[in-house]
């Protein structure tokens, strides 16, 4: 079994800054690591090697300090890892991430065909969670986002459970499939000293966009049919009320006359 999982290097969750000015990310000495939920993808597609056998290949896409994740990826128990790094990438929408990240795995399929590919359910820096479902439209293979739970693998196909708006729906996808999984999923392993000399000695194999025989006029902020406006982070108003009183018969009766006051009783 061939698993790809596709990671990306992100701020870490405590030190996203926005550029005021801008209203972009400031990624410019920022501390960095994996994104969250790609922590579980990749703990999956190595749960999942453990247990059927096989190799667990990595993809990134992102600037040459990006291959620190790589490395990471080899100390969690990948196999392979791959990076795609050019200046024709810089600025790319989820799109064009998407088409790149596509065409990075046409080439891994070359080197050994693809049976399965995870994805985390979203990033913690763009929060759109389009990422696996644009993958397997690209790649013409069938997706189930926000997995939970493996439930079954089968020579042919994959049954997973998957979170919906009013509970959950188990689905069996026939190889090769997308999945894109939410933390509820596994516990991300804590890294060995065999890992972390393993990821040392790691071989990161870099692709630009002529490697991968992707199409620039396709790639970069110049051609992607979506743009970030503005970010910016919420105000945030403190407008929570105290209800004093000397017991709580005296709290309750000052709560009621508060939601009174509010009209909301």
């Amino acid at each position: 079994m061939h698993i790809v999982a596709c990671v990306k290097q992100t701020p870490k969750s405590d030190n996203v800054k926005i550029d005021p000015a801008t209203g972009c990310l400031i990624r410019s000495g920022a501390a960095s690591a994996m994104n969250p939920f790609d922590e579980y993808a990749l703990e999956e597609a190595v749960t999942l090697k453990e247990q059927q056998g096989g190799t667990v290949s990595v993809i990134t896409m992102g600037p040459p300090q990006a291959e620190a994740v790589l490395r990471d990826s080899i100390a969690r128990g990948a196999d392979s890892v791959y990076q795609l790094g050019d200046v024709a990438f810089a600025g790319s929408d989820t799109w064009s991430t998407s088409y790149a990240l596509s065409k990075g795995i046409e080439k891994i399929n070359a080197i050994r065909p693809v049976d399965l590919i995870i994805c985390g359910k979203q990033t913690n820096d763009s929060d759109t969670g389009h990422i696996g479902p644009q993958i397997s439209a690209w790649l013409k293979m069938p997706n189930a986002a926000f997995v939970k739970k493996v439930v079954e693998v089968k020579e042919k196909s994959i049954v997973v459970e998957r979170l919906t708006e009013d509970g959950s729906e188990v689905l069996e996808l026939p190889f090769p499939c997308v999945l894109s999984v939410v933390k509820e999923i596994n516990s991300p392993r804590v890294r060995s000293v065999k890992g972390r000399m393993a990821a040392k000695r790691a071989q990161v194999t870099k692709w630009t966009a002529d490697d991968i025989g992707a199409d620039k006029n396709m790639l970069g902020v110049k051609n992607c049919p979506t743009h970030v406006v503005k970010s910016f982070v919420p105000k945030r108003e403190v407008c929570a009320v105290a209800v004093e009183g000397a017991n709580g018969k005296e709290k309750a009766a000052r709560l009621v006359s508060l939601l009174k006051e509010g009209k909301y009783i």
